[in-house]
């Protein structure tokens, strides 16, 4: 039986009867499996959609608030170049939010009910970003660590059987490997310095790695929303086998630094042929999510303050917007819009 396409879905939708429900899901089913994208006007099981905007919301708000914690330590790099590079980072950070509301959006549900859940703690963003950064080297193990954490999580997502969601993690993915090429570097650059400066990277290493690997999510036998994730395409490994694949890679990047992953049960195994590591404390992973971690409460109080000071821009944009789509030029300006022609002789506007 010839598989059914994402795009026969939108139309068996269109011409359902009694009964249609079942051959709906059947044929979203079969899109998925085949591999194919999930698109906006497709139809899709409303679990599936739940699912996606709770994903999406959730690393949105990360991408957000993730800027605040590394934008503390814009006005005290060390140097120029530093500053520059750490001004843009944080400005992809910002990028990579808007990516992903505009993806979100697509589902139906608006930008502003997702921020208003952020800031009335209804929405999580990943507990990574409730840990302070007391010194220039979080700076660097932020980079090499929670970047590179994200990248082996997220590379994944490239391939997510929903289409936005897919096509917007390409560029992010991107953007995240230079920065994590960012930590990385200005790591090696503080182990190989001066006796002080390799102290301070070896005790941000020692914070953050931990950390880093919760952010992966709870262990797959209490995860409430891989297997599903996974059977749908959403996800295409589970947390286990990404928090395993990021610590092998970790482990010869550490070698090279010099810097000493805090894992005393950190070891090659030969028969796994993978590094065993030691257990995580999960305690401390569900009390972060509790809202009980060293920064939840400021973290959301400054990313609430930013949105009430910003409303004035948007407050602007909208009226801006609005003039102009209550011009009477508006609907001519669109007519005057010139036409090119694309490879296949078509033309478009």
């Amino acid at each position: 039986m010839a598989a059914v396409t994402a795009g026969q879905t939108a139309q068996a939708a269109a011409g359902s009867t009694d009964g249609a429900d079942g051959a709906l899901e059947a044929a979203f089913d079969a899109a998925v499996a085949a591999d194919e994208r999930i698109e906006p006007r497709d139809w899709m099981p409303d679990a599936y959609r739940a699912s996606l905007v709770r994903q999406m919301a959730q690393h949105a708000h990360s991408e957000i608030i993730g800027m605040l914690p590394e934008a503390n330590w814009i006005t005290r790099a060390p140097s120029l170049r530093r500053k520059a590079i750490l001004m843009a980072k944080v400005q992809d950070e910002a990028g990579h939010g808007l990516y992903l509301y505009s993806a979100a959006e697509t589902l139906g549900t608006g930008r502003e009910e997702l921020l208003d859940k952020l800031h009335a703690g209804r929405q999580r963003y990943s507990s990574i970003f409730n840990y302070p950064t007391l010194t220039w080297a979080d700076v660097g193990a932020i980079g090499w660590l929670v970047d590179g954490a994200a990248i082996t999580n997220q590379v994944p997502l490239c391939r997510c059987s929903y289409g936005p969601y897919a096509r917007a993690m390409v560029r992010i993915c991107k953007e995240e490997s230079f920065h994590q090429r960012q930590g990385y570097e200005l790591l090696l650059a503080l182990s190989h310095g001066t006796p002080a400066q390799h102290e301070m990277a070896q005790d941000a290493v020692n914070r953050w790695w931990w950390p880093s690997l919760m952010m992966f999510g709870p262990p797959d036998d209490a995860s409430s929303h891989s297997a599903q994730s996974m059977t749908w395409k959403i996800k295409r490994h589970s947390n286990d086998e990404l928090r395993q694949r990021f610590v092998d890679i970790c482990v010869p990047q550490a070698e090279v630094l010099g810097l000493a992953l805090p894992d005393p049960d950190l070891r090659w195994n030969e028969e796994r042929g993978q590094h065993d590591f030691g257990a995580i404390d999960w305690t401390e992973f569900q009390e972060v999510l509790k809202g009980n971690g060293p920064c939840n409460e400021q973290r959301l109080t400054q990313r609430r303050r930013a949105h009430e000071e910003g409303a004035w821009v948007r407050d602007a944009a909208a009226a801006y917007a609005q003039k102009h789509t209550d011009s009477p030029n508006a609907d001519a300006a669109k007519t005057d819009v010139p036409k090119t022609v694309v490879p296949n002789g078509e033309a478009t506007a």
